[in-house]
């Protein structure tokens, strides 16, 4: 079958391990199914598996991706939740110590088929294009926990989304303004900020401004470079969430504010199946859409994880399979 691999890695120039061919077709395990792509998004941990991050290279080749929509054996169209629990896991997936993402352990989601559990497909909506649910099962799905279920903020309160140009920041301005939130926005890039107030988001401030006023609940994936103006933006009470730390993992960990302003840091990680479930029925049902930088065929990978890689993209990039 046709797929796009991780062949070798490298810190400094990942994309010279991206290699497009063909890879065997998978077997499919007893209570597994085997899914017949349609589309996949990128994610940044698609990148991040080039540069040897979460992925031994043991383990090479690797066909990348975790999202994918597409058609199962039996004819019916479906999504595919990426995350991969212990077969005698009962509960929430993402505390299971031996979850795995699918291109970490499981062969991915950027080839012509893909084999999962079967409790790992729901079925898509007919609402939801292929490209566009293919879009929602990590990073959508990553806003929609952070948003909804780790917040802990009612509509009507103030959300600052610390950068307005990725997948999950696009996401988080979508749902949230739906849900009835005020959503503000940080960004460096005055056009990727323009962009998040057509989305739906109510202020946009350059990258470390003063805020007008202290907001309810922050939502954090930068890490190092904006951890500091998270805390200050934080009213007393307020929360946290952090889900990605892109620009370092190590930010200062000041202490003193968190403690005397009793502030509330949760983290948060991908999401269950029944949240996904939860978030296709209300993008079905409120007429929410993944904002879609760009779709490209499967053969020209190469390119959309160039964009992905320089961060060149406003929401997801799609790949289209056949």
């Amino acid at each position: 079958m046709f797929a796009v691999y991780a062949a070798s890695q490298s810190a400094d120039d990942p994309l010279s391990g991206l290699e497009i061919g063909e890879r065997p077709a998978p077997e499919v395990p007893e209570g597994w199914a085997r899914v017949k792509v349609r589309a996949s998004s990128l994610n940044h941990h698609d990148v991040w598996s080039l540069r040897g991050v979460g992925l031994p290279g043991d383990r090479l080749p690797m066909i990348l991706g975790c999202d994918a929509a597409g058609v199962d054996d039996e004819g019916n169209e479906v999504v595919v939740h990426a995350v991969i629990s212990s077969p005698d896991w009962v509960g929430d997936e993402t505390e299971d110590p031996k979850r795995s993402l699918l291109s970490e352990v499981h062969q991915g989601t950027f080839a012509d088929e893909v084999v999962v559990p079967k409790r790992n497909l729901i079925r898509k909506p007919a609402d939801l294009s292929f490209e566009e649910a293919a879009c929602l099962p990590t990073a959508w799905l990553t806003a929609y926990r952070m948003l909804f279920t780790k917040s802990g903020v009612k509509p009507g309160g103030t959300v600052l989304v610390q950068g307005a140009g990725g997948g999950v920041a696009t996401a988080l301005v979508a749902l949230g303004s739906a849900a009835g939130y005020r959503m503000w926005v940080t960004s460096r890039d005055e056009e990727k900020g323009r962009r998040a107030l057509e989305l739906g988001a109510d202020a946009m401030f350059e990258s470390g401004a003063r805020l007008p006023e202290r907001v309810d609940a922050v939502m954090e994936t930068v890490g190092q470079a904006t951890w500091s103006h998270s805390l200050k933006s934080l009213r007393p009470g307020g929360t946290l969430v952090v889900s990605g730390a892109t620009s370092g993992p190590n930010p200062p960990a000041d202490l003193n504010r968190v403690f005397f302003l009793q502030l509330n840091v949760v983290g948060s990680t991908m999401g269950t199946r029944e949240e996904l479930q939860h978030l296709l029925q209300f993008c079905a049902t409120t007429g929410v859409r993944p904002v879609i930088d760009r779709v490209l065929p499967l053969e020209k990978a190469g390119e959309a994880h160039a964009v992905v890689a320089a961060s060149a993209h406003f929401g997801k990039v799609v790949l289209r399979v056949g």
